[in-house]
C-alpha cells in the first residue's frame, strides 16, 4: 500500500512538472550545435521508444504497478515528445520517425516474454534507460549551446529524474536488482525522452 501511495505522489509531481514546465521554454538566444541537433533527434527517437515500450507494458505486465508505470511512460513521453518536436521545428531540426533499431530489438525481446519474466525485464530496461537518459539530459541542460534546447533538456531532466525514482521503487518492490541485467534483454544505450 505504501508503494502505491508513493507511486501516486510521484506521478502527481511529474505531471505537474510537465504541465507547468511546458510554458516555460524560453526564447532561443543561440544556434543549435551539432551535438544539440543530435541530442534532439536521439531524444525524439528515444521518446518514441518509451511510448511503444510503455504501451507494451500497459498491455502485458502482470503487476499493477508495472502496468501503471507503463501507462505513465506513454502519457509523459507523448507530452515530452510534443514539446521537443516544437523546439525541433523552431530550430530547423529534422524530426525522426519511429525508433532506433536497438529499441525495436528490445521491444521484440520484451514482446516474447510474459508474466513475471516480462515485468522484471521491463523494469531492468527502464532502470538502465532512465539512468542513461538522465545523464544525457543533464549534460545537454548544462553544456548545450542552444538556449531553447537546453531549457527543454532541463525540463525533461526533471521528469526523467522522477521516472527513475519511480522505477527504482518498483524494482525494490519486485526485488529486481539494478545491476542484474538479463543478457538476453538489454535496453539500448540511447537518449530518450522519459
Amino acid at each position: 500500500m505504501n508503494s502505491h501511495r508513493f507511486l501516486t505522489a510521484v506521478c502527481s509531481i511529474a505531471s505537474a512538472a510537465l504541465f507547468f514546465g511546458g510554458a516555460a521554454i524560453a526564447q532561443n538566444t543561440t544556434s543549435p550545435s551539432k551535438s544539440d541537433r543530435k541530442f534532439v533527434q536521439e531524444a525524439l527517437q528515444g521518446g518514441n521508444a518509451e511510448v511503444q515500450l510503455g504501451q507494451l507494458a500497459a498491455q502485458k505486465a502482470t503487476s499493477e504497478d508495472v502496468k501503471q508505470f507503463g501507462q505513465k511512460m506513454v502519457d509523459d513521453h507523448t507530452k515530452l515528445g510534443d514539446q521537443m518536436k516544437e523546439v525541433a521545428r523552431k530550430e530547423g531540426i529534422s524530426i525522426p520517425g519511429g525508433v532506433a533499431a536497438k529499441d525495436k530489438e528490445l521491444e521484440s525481446k520484451l514482446g516474447s516474454l510474459s508474466g513475471e519474466s516480462f515485468d522484471n525485464a521491463y523494469i531492468r530496461a527502464m532502470l538502465k534507460d532512465h539512468q542513461h537518459d538522465l545523464s544525457a539530459f543533464k549534460k545537454e541542460a548544462n553544456s548545450g549551446n542552444d538556449t531553447s534546447i537546453k531549457d527543454a533538456a532541463s525540463q525533461g531532466e526533471q521528469v526523467i529524474s522522477e521516472h527513475l525514482k519511480m522505477v527504482e521503487e518498483i524494482a525494490k518492490t519486485h526485488n529486481v536488482q539494478r545491476d542484474s541485467m538479463n543478457p538476453d534483454v538489454q535496453p539500448g544505450h540511447r537518449e530518450s525522452q522519459h
